[in-house]
């Protein structure tokens, strides 16, 4: 019951961030966001046009907890984060508990030359899984499976 509690207020609380936030505008769904200038998306994701329950829930938990460093839509922000849509996060080589683990310790960089991932603060296990149910749906509208 804790969890659920929790998890609604995560979704609440989301989606006031993605209502009230200024400039967080994510791409409209069927349509795919592109790279472009420093700062902007390192990769082209196209977005659904629908998402299971579970990845509406976790897209309201990433826009307000990963979309800063990760960008709208997973597609990174050159400078600052690599994409989430991209075939070294497919769940052979990144599985889901990879997601678990770099959101509660942080992760060393390896794959990418943006730095150290630090901790989230504030993220519970289930919020993550909603996560990498987001991740993986973008993942398979763009051919990474």
């Amino acid at each position: 019951m804790k969890a659920i509690l929790i998890l609604g207020a995560v979704v609440v609380a989301g989606g006031l961030a993605v209502v009230l936030w200024p400039g967080a505008d994510a791409p409209t769904p069927g349509t795919a966001s592109g790279p472009g200038e420093p700062g902007g998306p390192l990769a082209e994701v196209i977005v659904p046009d629908v998402l299971s329950a579970n990845a509406q829930m976790g897209k309201v938990a990433f826009d307000v907890k990963c979309s800063a460093c990760h960008g709208a839509a997973a597609a990174g922000q050159d400078g600052v984060a690599p994409p989430l849509v991209h075939r070294i996060y497919e769940p052979g080589h990144h599985g889901d508990e990879a997601f678990q683990r770099a959101a509660a310790s942080g992760v060393t960089s390896h794959h990418w030359p943006f730095g150290n991932m630090p901790p989230i603060e504030q993220i519970t296990r289930a919020d993550v899984t909603m996560i990498t149910a987001y991740i993986r749906e973008l993942q398979q509208a763009n051919g990474i499976n």
